[in-house]
């Protein structure tokens, strides 16, 4: 495949970023072109991963997604209006929790209720619920402190889950946990995007974890990044952890890994 937008109607895209450059000037004073001539659209409902070789802009490129960065060319379109901002609709999830370690675990979901000034308890029993699917239930009243890192990932999804964003941007948030806790989180992931129905977009260097989550794939070049290849993963969902040892599936894998190296 060469074309970066998914075959959707018009107003199904949720963005759309067109010949989009981000230049920006480093602590040192040097100035680094970053992104160049970026050019995709992501539906609504979608699951996107971007890969590539490090520093070639894919958490640049997440950013600008957010909200957090302008473009320094071209045009960024958030349901179809130019995005200047963060703007309401955006849950973000990092490789470090950031858990709160003096609240509880539900208390640390419900934060963003708080900061947006919305009513704790009509929001308590949905973060009861989302811990509940991640395999949290019972541990409401724990310390972050008394959690493993793959417990503590999972707060943290639940955390940007618990106000509806319309998007979930995720910047490696299983880089720092192993293989197995891992494989764990993509299941979890992928039952979190079935139910929410949302759109979630994944930065990550695991191509074997880009696959298992993904509608498609998009790998960017050497910086200045910038979109060389997409490829559709059309394998059944929801995925077992046994499809990632499939002929179908290592294929897939196989083929990003060689777009990467070239």
């Amino acid at each position: 495949m060469t074309t970066t937008e998914p075959i959707v109607a018009e107003t199904a895209y949720l963005y759309r970023v067109r010949d989009v450059d981000l230049n920006y000037r480093d602590a040192y004073g040097h100035d680094v072109e970053a992104l160049g001539r970026i050019e995709c659209a992501i539906a609504r409902g979608e699951f996107v991963s971007f890969i590539g070789p490090s520093g070639c802009g894919k958490t640049t490129l997440l950013k600008l997604l957010s909200g957090l960065m302008a473009p320094t060319r071209g045009e960024l379109l958030f349901n179809d209006r130019k995005l200047d901002g963060p703007p309401e609709g955006i849950g973000m999830a990092f490789q470090d929790p950031l858990l709160l370690p003096w609240r509880n675990v539900i208390d640390n979901v419900l934060l963003p209720i708080e900061i947006l000034r919305l009513p704790r308890q009509r929001f308590r029993a949905k973060a009861t619920d989302l811990l509940g699917v991640v395999g949290l239930r019972g541990f409401e009243t724990k310390a972050s402190w008394q959690l493993s890192g793959g417990m503590r990932q999972r707060v943290s999804l639940c955390r940007a889950l618990i106000n509806d964003p319309q998007v979930l941007l995720l910047d490696e948030p299983f880089g720092a946990l192993d293989a197995f806790t891992r494989e764990e989180l993509w299941l979890i992931l992928q039952e979190l995007h079935r139910r929410t129905r949302g759109t979630m977009v994944l930065i990550t260097h695991q191509l074997h974890e880009a696959v298992f989550l993904s509608d498609r794939v998009m790998v960017l070049s050497s910086r200045p990044g910038h979109i060389v290849h997409e490829a559709i993963v059309d394998l059944p969902k929801p995925r077992s952890r046994d499809v990632a040892y499939s002929a179908a599936f290592i294929a897939q894998v196989d083929v990003l890994r060689k777009k990467i190296e070239r």
